[in-house]
């Protein structure tokens, strides 16, 4: 009955969304408005709009002014849907209300009202049904007040067009959010062990999700619907949303003009009324604005617009409607000459999340700076309690990990900086380009400097280490794989190197993003190829130690391929149609979703909490350690078999442990003793052990002294195990431990 009820809630709860939906009123509002000409006859201080299909009618809350007199003008209207235009009608204003608005009447306007349209305008079989469900509609609406008498142009205004849809939507950056910081706890919960997987499952998320983000900085002609959604992710980056009157925003502002800074700052108002007018949401072909068409209404159009005022019909705007509203404010100029103009690439995408051009590395350096703060924190303090715990009897334990911890923390600090090398690589190079602020600049180099610094220096130290040595040592030293484990310690011991190569691919990327900005053919190709590079080291070296790893790997990869490849689609010079752009947004958008569904589920494998289905599992020996059941396993392995020791199943095992000490009594009371003797066919090392099929001990080569048979006896009856008898394993019949990511259990990625 209880699980019955539960789902009877979960559906009502599934179904509220789409009541919702169906209870919504189809609607078209004004989500910004510009001037694309200078304001001779016409200022405009708000502009607000809203088109319902029910009954064809309009809400407007206008507040402008008519400031030159004798100008006797016509109004061209002009609807630009996806590039196409469904309306585009010019009315003579002397034709209408009996010559009342010719000339022009310079006089304030303020009101707000609700009309109907006539239905000899036919508007609604112009606006197709899917305008209204379309997430981030490309569409915009302009108004042209032209001299009748010299073909002067007066005024131009344009304002773009919502449905109130989007694929930005604040709920999908808590989710991403709280899916990040679950993956953080599980990776601190399991950071204890070199060979859990969590930690390094963390920045494989925190990497999916600075790369969907980052696929958004390009110099293309994105479609608006694949912008909103990249900035989804513009947290991973440290561009959290913020306003033009954020206390750090307006800190920001401030500093970069006391050292040099002209830049202009966050726009109070919609970023797309700022956007190129040849990019989305615009798609406007460049050309002279009084080269519209113009024609001329029918005469019982004009005698019913003559009757605007009155009020049958109407329906009366939704207050969630106007809330939606984008109080325009001060509206702005914006031309193709317009030093305002917001460009491809960075700057669209950080004035989209609220933040200035010239503010977005510092935005990016102060996150790092309040992350690295609050790790070095944690981790002094983590410290402290360790050292109290050790001073205690009982906490003896404790001092074991207490020499690991300054390793442990090196590990972190490391971790830290492989998530902020793309972010920080990014913007620090990015804001190289801008020459705005010179301690802006200042602090982008040594905030650089600082991250590939210590990246190369355990770089370097993990490659010295393996060319001295042997690439087994890695593995065999505690402090080793301790501070450095998460550049090597998920790969094979002759793979130790998988890590450079992707990270050297992040550093490329972040160069081209930054210095390739005014040419996005340059950016695609050159990325495209890099992922390329990548992919195809995947498949080649297959570095993990377990399939599963491979896999995911391969396929997070492969993912990246993919989209890079549909990021062709917006290279400006092919000049694709909006329409066929906003659906190959619409695609990378489901690839990168599903990338991070499996992430998700993923992170609950290795957390424990989803167990993979027993199909799936090549063994029935599962792990209890639920950070460790991403693993993999041979065929030859499924029966149970033991495997031979090899140095990359080899353990790490404390220096003080590893010692060789005698097996036998009479290694210690003499040093010429033989260490084999063929009589007895004995040795010092340890005794030959009868054939499996004998069940008694032959005579000859095979008989034993009473000492020898005493340790048979001894020994005889334990199991047989993988390992032959050594100082590495002393007593392994009795030593338990939790399986790592070297041993295999039930397939997990």
């Amino acid at each position: 009955m209880l699980v019955a009820r539960m789902r009877r809630l979960a559906l009502l709860f599934f179904l509220i969304p789409a009541i919702q939906v169906s209870a919504s009123v189809d609607s078209l509002f004004t989500s910004s408005v510009t001037y694309c000409s200078e304001p001779d006859a016409l200022l405009i201080q708000q502009f607000d709009v809203v088109y319902f299909q029910t009954n064809s009618s309009i809400w407007f809350n206008i507040s402008a002014a008519s400031v030159e007199a004798n100008v006797s003008v016509s109004a061209n209207i002009m609807l630009n849907v996806y590039g196409m235009h469904p309306v585009n009608f010019t009315l003579d204003l002397c034709s209408l209300f009996n010559g009342a608005l010719c000339p022009l009447p310079t006089y304030n306007f303020t009101g707000s009202d609700s009309i109907p349209l006539p239905s000899s305008l036919g508007v609604n079989g112009k606006i197709p049904s899917i305008a209204f469900q379309i997430p981030d509609l490309e569409a915009y609406a302009q108004l042209t007040l032209t001299d009748v008498t010299t073909g002067e142009l007066k005024a131009c205004v344009q304002a773009t067009l919502s449905n109130g849809w989007s694929a930005h939507q604040v709920a999908v950056e808590w989710a991403t959010g709280a899916l990040a910081l679950l993956a953080l706890l599980s990776a601190i919960w399991y950071s204890q062990s070199p060979d859990a997987l969590a930690p390094y499952r963390l920045f494989d998320l925190f990497y999916l999700f600075q790369w969907a983000a980052s696929t958004a900085l390009l110099d293309l002609n994105y479609s608006s619907v694949y912008t909103a959604f990249a900035t989804n992710f513009s947290w991973a980056l440290g561009l959290f949303p913020a306003s033009a009157t954020s206390p750090i925003q307006l800190s920001i502002n401030n500093m970069r003009h006391l050292t040099g800074g002209n830049m202009a700052d966050a726009t109070s108002g919609s970023a797309v009324a700022l956007v190129n007018r040849k990019l989305s949401p615009y798609n406007a072909v460049v050309t002279s604005l009084a080269s519209y068409q113009t024609t001329n209404l029918a005469t019982e159009t004009l005698a019913a617009l003559g009757n605007l005022t009155t009020r049958d019909s109407v329906l009366l705007a939704s207050s969630s409607s106007v809330h939606e509203l984008d109080n325009a404010g001060f509206v702005q100029l914006v031309t193709a000459t317009s030093s305002n103009v917001l460009q491809a690439g960075v700057p669209i995408y950080v004035e989209y999340v609220g933040i200035a051009t010239a503010n977005a590395f510092m935005t990016v350096f102060l996150v790092t700076l309040m992350v690295l703060a609050i790790v070095t924190a944690t981790l002094a303090l983590g410290y402290g309690v360790m050292a109290l715990a050790t001073r205690q009897a009982r906490y003896t334990n404790f001092l074991r990990q207490k020499e690991l911890y300054p390793a442990f923390a090196c590990a972190w600090l490391l971790r830290v900086c492989i998530i902020a090398l793309t972010p920080v690589s990014i913007f620090a190079l990015y804001q190289w380009t801008l020459e705005d602020s010179w301690l802006s600049i200042l602090l982008s180099v040594v905030l650089l400097l600082v991250v590939l610094g210590y990246l190369s220096f355990s770089t370097f130290h993990v490659v010295r280490l393996a060319i001295r040595a042997t690439p087994y040592a890695l593995y065999t030293q505690p402090k080793t794989i301790t501070a450095y484990g998460p550049l090597f310690a998920l790969y094979h011991s002759e793979r130790y190197f998988a890590s450079i190569p992707f990270l050297v691919g992040i550093l490329v990327k972040a160069i081209f993003i930054a210095f390739a900005q005014a040419n996005g053919e340059v950016q695609v190709i050159s990325i495209l190829v890099i992922e390329c590079a990548i992919f195809a080291h995947l498949l080649y070296f297959r570095p993990y130690k377990t399939r599963g790893a491979d896999i995911l790997a391969t396929y997070l990869a492969l993912t990246r391929v993919i989209c890079s490849g549909l990021l062709i689609a917006f290279i400006q010079t092919l000049n694709v149609s909006a329409i066929p752009r906003v659906a190959i947004g619409i695609v990378i958008a489901v690839i990168i979703s599903v990338a991070v569904i499996v992430m998700f589920v993923n992170t609950l494998v290795n957390l424990g909490l989803i167990k993979m289905p027993a199909r799936l599992r090549r063994r029935k020996a599962p792990s209890s350690d639920g950070s460790n059941l991403e693993k993999g396993d041979k065929e030859e392995d499924v029966a149970g078999r033991p495997n031979n020791p090899t140095p990359e199943r080899n353990i790490p095992l404390d220096p003080n442990v590893n010692q060789p000490f005698p097996e036998s009594p009479s290694e210690i009371v003499t040093e010429e003793h033989s260490v084999y003797s063929e009589e007895s066919g004995s040795t010092t090392l340890g005794s030959l052990l009868p054939r499996r099929w004998s069940l008694q001990p032959s005579a000859g080569s095979h008989s034993r002294t009473p000492s020898q048979s005493q340790y048979s006896s001894t020994h005889g009856s334990s199991p047989r195990h993988s390992h032959p008898p050594s100082p590495l394993y002393p007593q392994p019949a009795s030593h338990s431990r939790q399986p790592t990511i070297d041993e295999h259990g039930p397939i997990a990625f």
